[in-house]
């Protein structure tokens, strides 16, 4: 049972969350607007809020946001001590919308996964993950990803020394895994064409050694300054950005060694980290994500130089946005062909990454390469 001062704070977060304020923005505004509260409760209160979105269709409708809220923490805790207590059956219908069982198979350790709290995945500077972890502390590795760093402690990473001199970024795995798969060289040129607040574009930095050149493009100014705040942290400066809003104008007319087409899309492999989008997100918004995402690689498709290799990735697991789109791209380009993707050992061009398997976002990840 939570206690009465934090219940206050998460009943009065979830009567601000709406659709056009989502829940992660919520907590955003209200922390903002509350800068005492101590660490260790604004930590509880997001734990709370997240929580009862997972739980939301368990708890009584009707009753009071602090009745609710409280009632979800306590489903949550006999979910932690037995996650069998739950019935697949039930999570299937209760924990996620209808209209996602026709996009995708719903395995009971799929459903059981997303309502877990995340892990926290930190990318460290290559070949420093050990000394980082030693400096850290309460860190633990994986095999799939050689940089990657499972956060299970305490800290607000955002105040460490490690995270003001550029040690790390926070990555989720899956994320990092789509920058092995594109697996760029020293001295190429690639182009990251929705690169966003430019995490991937960061890994593909780091991968090339600050050498060769990025292309870094997005649709929104804000999120490229925020990319060139943390270039200047990593003290990596292989790149350059432009706005591009996916249309026609092309930002530039050089060929590539690479692109990288991280789409916008429904963000269905990130519903364990956001739960509150389960009940936002639509199958309309699907299908128009879908055709904007096709689009997209029509778009960037010319830009590759013989043997350039296209990386495709998605941070859901609806078959529109995934193989629908793969294999769309691929009757319409003859001139590229599957590539079989260098992450996990894969003898496949397009991949599934379950967040079952890595504890992590789903992802979904194609590749293909330009014949000469």
């Amino acid at each position: 049972m939570a206690d009465s001062t934090t219940l206050n704070h998460i009943a009065r977060i979830l009567a601000n969350v709406s659709p056009s304020m989502p829940a992660d923005a919520a907590l955003r505004r209200y922390f903002y607007e509350h800068k005492y509260l101590a660490p260790q409760l604004r930590r509880a209160v997001s734990k709370g809020v997240f929580t009862y979105f997972r739980w939301k269709n368990w708890v009584n409708p009707k009753a009071a946001l602090q009745t609710k809220a409280d009632h979800a923490l306590d489903l949550d805790a006999r979910f932690k001590q037995n996650p069998n207590s739950t019935k697949a059956e039930a999570l299937a219908v209760r924990a996620v919308p209808e209209w996602l069982a026709k996009e995708m198979e719903l395995t009971p350790e799929y459903l059981r996964q997303i309502q877990r709290e995340p892990a926290l995945w930190l990318r460290a500077r290559p070949g420093k993950a050990h000394k980082l972890a030693d400096s850290l502390g309460n860190c633990k590795f994986t095999d799939h990803a050689p940089d990657a760093i499972n956060y299970v402690g305490e800290k607000d990473l955002f105040r460490t020394a490690q995270f003001h001199e550029g040690q790390f970024e926070i990555q989720d795995l899956s994320s990092q895994l789509v920058g092995i798969a594109a697996a760029p060289s020293a001295g190429q040129t690639w182009w990251d064409a929705c690169a966003g607040d430019g995490g991937k574009t960061l890994h593909l930095a780091d991968q090339m050694q600050n050498k060769g050149l990025i292309w870094v493009t997005d649709r929104s100014e804000k999120r490229l300054q925020t990319f060139k705040k943390r270039s200047t942290r990593a003290k990596l400066y292989n790149h350059r950005s432009a706005l591009w809003d996916g249309t026609a104008g092309l930002p530039t007319k050089a060929k590539f060694d690479g692109i990288l087409v991280d789409a916008p899309c429904s963000g269905v492999g990130t519903w364990q980290r956001n739960p509150h989008a389960r009940w936002t997100t639509t199958m309309d918004d699907v299908r128009e994500l879908a055709a904007v995402q096709l689009e997209l690689l029509h778009r960037v498709a010319g830009s590759l130089k013989p043997g350039g290799r296209l990386i495709y990735a998605v941070c859901t697991l609806t078959r529109s946005e995934t193989t629908d789109v793969a294999n769309a791209f691929s009757a319409a380009h003859p001139e590229l062909v599957p590539a079989l993707l260098q992450v996990l050992g894969s003898q496949l061009s397009a991949q599934f990454l379950w967040p079952q398997d890595f504890n992590a976002n789903g992802m979904f990840i194609a590749s293909w390469t330009k014949t000469g």
